[in-house]
C-alpha cells in the first residue's frame, strides 16, 4: 500500500470531491458516504467546505464539532477516501451508535488496505485532541469494515438495532507509552 496523508478539504481538491462524490452516487451502498459529513447533499463543493470549515468550530442545532479529513495518496495525489473525527459523542444518536469516526474509501480504492491506514492516522489526531479512548462503529454486515476496525485496536463492546440494522461498537482505548510518547 502507498503512503497516505490526512489533509484538510481543500479548494485544490475540488475535482477530485465531485468524481469522488459521483462515484459513491453510483455504488448503490447504504454506508457509501460514512464519514463524509453528507456529502450526498452538496453539488457545489465550495459549500461543502465552508459547511466543514465551519463544523470544527460553529456547531450547528444536533450536531457536534468535527473535522473532516480528506485521504490523499501521495505518490499521485488522488483523494481515495474521506474520514472524520467527531470531537466528542455526547450526542443521542453518535453516543449509541455513530461513534467518534466514521470513513470512506472510494470504490475503486477499496481493498488495498487504505481505510485500515485512515483510520490509524486519524487515532493519531485523537490522541493529539486528548481523547483517551474512542468508539467506531459498523454494521454487522460490513466485514471489511470490521476488519479494519479490530486491526487498530477496536475491541467489541456490543450490537445494537437500529432501524432494524444490527450495528457493531467497538472501542479503541489511545494509550501513551512508557517514554510518554505515544504509541503508534
Amino acid at each position: 500500500m502507498e503512503e497516505l496523508k490526512l489533509v484538510r478539504p481543500a479548494l485544490e481538491y475540488i475535482q477530485q470531491l465531485q468524481e469522488f462524490r459521483q462515484e459513491l452516487l453510483g455504488a448503490g451502498d447504504a454506508d457509501a458516504f460514512a464519514g463524509c459529513s453528507r456529502l450526498e447533499q452538496y453539488e457545489d463543493m465550495e459549500e461543502w467546505m465552508e459547511m466543514v470549515w465551519r463544523q470544527e468550530q460553529e456547531v450547528e442545532p444536533g450536531k457536534v464539532p468535527s473535522h473532516v479529513y480528506l485521504a490523499i495518496r501521495q505518490s499521485d495525489k488522488r483523494l481515495v477516501g474521506i474520514i472524520d473525527l467527531r470531537h466528542h459523542i455526547n450526542h443521542p444518536i453518535l453516543g449509541l451508535w455513530g461513534g467518534h469516526i466514521g470513513y470512506t474509501v472510494r470504490p475503486d480504492e477499496r481493498g488495498k488496505g487504505y481505510a485500515r491506514e485512515m483510520l490509524r492516522l486519524n487515532l493519531e489526531n485523537c490522541r493529539r485532541r486528548g481523547l483517551d479512548k474512542v468508539m467506531v462503529t459498523c454494521t454487522r454486515n460490513n466485514p471489511a469494515s470490521e476488519r479494519t476496525i479490530l486491526g487498530c485496536g477496536g475491541v467489541f463492546e456490543k450490537e445494537v438495532l437500529v432501524d432494524g440494522e444490527r450495528i457493531k461498537r467497538y472501542w479503541i482505548t489511545l494509550m501513551e507509552d512508557k517514554d510518554g510518547g505515544e504509541e503508534g
